[in-house]
C-alpha cells in the first residue's frame, strides 16, 4: 500500500514505515502530524483524486528537525572581475509515516 502526498510544494510517494525529509513544518520531535493533501492511494486498487482523494489522510510522527548540506551559489562574470559566493542550508523536518488512512 502506498500514497502520494503533497506538502511544501513537493510531492512524495510514501508507504507505512518510510522515513522522509519534507520542508520544515515547525513541529517538535515526537509529535504527530497529519497530511491531508493525498493525491493518490493504492491499496490493491488505485484511487486518484481530483485533485485530492476525499476522506484520505496520512498520519506521521516527527523524528527530527535540521538543516541539509550547504549548497554553494557562485556568480561570476568574465572580464569584469565580478564574482560573488553565497551559501544556503535548507531547513527540513524528518518524519516517519505511521498509517495511511484511505
Amino acid at each position: 500500500m502506498y500514497a502520494i502526498i503533497a506538502t511544501g510544494g513537493k510531492q512524495y510517494k510514501v508507504a507505512e514505515g518510510d522515513i522522509i525529509k519534507v520542508e520544515k513544518l515547525g513541529v517538535e520531535a515526537g509529535q504527530a502530524v497529519s497530511f491531508d493533501q493525498v493525491l493518490v492511494v493504492n491499496n490493491g486498487q488505485l484511487k486518484v483524486g481530483n485533485p485530492t482523494v476525499a476522506g484520505a489522510s496520512v498520519s506521521a510522527t516527527v523524528v527530527e528537525e535540521g538543516k541539509n548540506k550547504k549548497v554553494i551559489v557562485y556568480r561570476y562574470k568574465r572580464k569584469s572581475g565580478y564574482h560573488k559566493k553565497n551559501g544556503h542550508r535548507q531547513s527540513y523536518t524528518k518524519v516517519k509515516i505511521e498509517k495511511i488512512n484511505a
